[in-house]
């Protein structure tokens, strides 16, 4: 898979990954307990099915209210940054924060709900060495889990590795594919490989906090709400172009329902606001001015782009 050309996942020395602390993380991760309400778990609104993503917006914890999309959970490892505004850049942290802000899991009330479960102290006590129950352990546990969530077989990662004929795609789509690949990354057509990388960064993101030029003026201000510097108003993270045909609605506040939309933007719709990113080269002209075809080629590229075994994977389930 074409995901190993960035090199080895980044794993804190504190929280190596093991068998027992990701079995762990996996049941925390599906049970309801850790919510205020004990009626949510993280697997609410982040299901396998839709690339542990979710086809509702509904956070509106930050951003001044503003409702945002649920990003999905694949390939976290490599990540360098977690939320839409940049705003924490540790996985452990990140879970912290949503067990207590998404959720309202207040740890006085859900660690003694795991406490009166005898499952939950003595994997606790094997996994971390007595049976203490925190929610720095807890997220610990969870992160383990999600760092083995790891999406890399499409058919673009199989013609890359094993080539023509190994891609589930007839020799004919195999061509389109390419084709929709060639317009993805030519500076000149798609250009969208300046915050999605190519087969040399084989996330598909750069991981960076970027103005796609969506906006002129900013009701959710993105990392400047965070940094309350105008410098950064507007500014998002790139998320990975991985397995889009399960994670619709797009953009971090999911304005666009179809990846048809998503390309007429880049297309046609880039407005010029002061903090756009240098990578919005066509922003004079509006987008990179596609003909119907090209569109066409570059959406079935990034169908092509789809981990059917990710979401099915029996693994990763409850």
């Amino acid at each position: 898979m074409i995901i190993s050309t960035v090199g080895p996942m980044v794993i804190p020395d504190d929280n190596k990954l093991t068998e027992e602390g990701i079995a762990l993380g996996k049941k925390l991760f599906y049970d309801k307990r850790l919510s205020g309400t004990g009626a949510l778990s993280c697997n609410t609104c982040h299901k396998q099915e839709y690339a542990f993503s979710t086809p509702q917006n509904g956070i509106a914890n930050f951003g001044g209210g503003v409702p945002r999309n649920v990003m999905p959970f694949f390939n976290l490892g490599w990540a360098s940054t977690y939320p839409w505004d940049g705003r924490i850049t540790g996985l452990e942290e990140k879970i912290e924060e949503s067990i207590l802000v998404t959720v309202d899991g207040d740890p006085e009330i859900i660690i003694p709900r795991l406490e009166e479960d005898a499952f939950y102290p003595s994997e606790f006590e094997v996994v971390f060495g007595d049976d203490k129950i925190t929610l720095e352990r807890i997220s610990k546990a969870m992160a383990q889990f999600f760092r083995t969530l790891i999406s890399g077989d499409t058919p673009f990662d199989r013609y890359l590795t094993t080539g023509p004929g190994t891609t589930g795609l007839s020799s004919a789509d195999e061509l389109r594919m390419y084709q929709g690949y060639s317009i993805f990354r030519d500076p000149a057509k798609g250009d969208c490989q300046h915050c999605h990388g190519d087969e040399n960064n084989g996330l598909f993101t750069n991981n960076q906090l970027l103005n796609n030029g969506m906006d002129e003026t900013f009701s959710d201000k993105g990392y400047g709400f965070i940094t309350e510097n105008a410098i950064h108003d507007g500014l998002f993270k790139a998320p990975s172009v991985r397995n889009l045909v399960f994670t619709a609605p797009y953009m971090h506040d999911g304005r666009f329902a179809t990846l048809e939309e998503v390309i007429d933007h880049y297309s046609e719709g880039v407005v010029w606001s002061p903090t756009i990113s240098g990578g919005m080269e066509h922003v004079a002209t509006g987008g990179v001015n596609l003909t119907p075809e090209e569109k066409d080629l570059l959406i079935f590229f990034l169908e092509c782009l789809s981990d059917t075994s990710f979401t099915t994977n029996p693994e990763y389930m409850e």
